[in-house]
């Protein structure tokens, strides 16, 4: 499925929220990456980064049209995702993809936004906020991932990261086993909620498994490691306003080993938590997700 980008930086494409499929538009940063996003509303700007094996559908078919209610919403697809080009093994880890994304909201003249990234998306809005605790207006990380640890996604698509036999790996076998997995993971992603019937019949499910896509996301859990461990050391310094806001029945990222212990260790950090509710609250929870944007920014 090809997505349709606007190449230019001056067409500002608004599409509808029942549109379909969602057209992006596109900008080059500075460093030569193309990022590609949508955007909607008007008010206060907050951007919206999604997590692993997704794409900004994600928060499109998400919190995205009830968020613009109140703000400007940018989302992006994260460097290697949807429309965003990526550098081979050097735009992996949280840190240099939030270079990347502040870049990009440098270019469209966000000012002071609010910061929302989910699982992988956290991660990378965090290293935002420590980047730049004066030039946003606080970090709302829901679900997110911000700890090294053992994971799933390391084992499945970590080997993809790996130059040439990943990329066979990736073109042979895993494209032929992905349209089986890929649909298992990302139903239990929902749980114990079901995914929501607009994601399932608009959600470009195709195009993220794509083996440009996984390899991607190979290299996405490859830095996690890394990424995380230097994420984990900074949290004590970062000075951003931070609303963590998780699920308790989450299988995805424990919210107890991360949320809960990263609010810990950030100062002035606040901590939500949803009863009942999984991995994938943004959907489930929409009205906790604007309610804790509209106070981080003070609405």
């Amino acid at each position: 499925m090809d997505l349709p980008l606007a190449q230019a930086r001056e067409i500002v494409i608004r599409p509808k929220f029942d549109a379909d499929p969602i057209a992006r538009a596109a900008l080059t940063t500075p460093s030569g990456r193309r990022v590609a996003y949508v955007e909607a509303g008007e008010g206060p700007d907050l951007v919206l980064i999604h997590g692993s094996l997704m794409m900004l559908e994600d928060m499109w078919l998400g919190p995205m049209a009830a968020l613009a209610r109140h703000f400007r919403v940018v989302a992006f697809d994260r460097p290697g995702h949807g429309g965003s080009s990526r550098g081979r093994l050097a735009d992996a880890t949280p840190w240099r993809q939030a270079e990347i994304l502040a870049e990009a909201m440098d270019v469209l003249g966000l000012r002071r936004p609010l910061v929302a990234g989910h699982s992988f998306g956290g991660a990378v809005a965090l290293a935002i906020g420590h980047g730049r605790p004066e030039g946003v207006a606080g970090v709302l990380a829901l679900a997110p991932i911000c700890f090294p640890e053992l994971r799933l996604e390391q084992v499945l698509f970590g080997p993809r990261a790996v130059p040439v036999s990943g990329d066979v790996l990736a073109h042979g076998p895993g494209a032929a086993i992905d349209p089986a997995l890929l649909p298992l993971l990302w139903r239990a992603m929902f749980l114990p909620q079901a995914m929501p019937p607009s994601m399932r019949a608009r959600f470009p499910f195709s195009h993220a498994r794509r083996p440009a896509a996984m390899i991607a996301n190979g290299e996405d859990a490859a830095a996690l490691w890394p990424g995380l461990t230097r994420s984990a050391l900074s949290y004590p310094s970062l000075r951003a306003p931070v609303h963590i806001l998780t699920g308790d029945a989450d299988i995805v990222v424990n919210p107890h080993l991360h949320g809960r212990l990263a609010a810990r260790m950030i100062p002035g950090a606040r901590l939500g938590t949803l009863a009942g509710i999984g991995h994938m609250l943004h959907h489930a929870r929409i009205d906790a997700v604007v309610a804790a944007a509209r106070d981080l920014a003070g609405a």
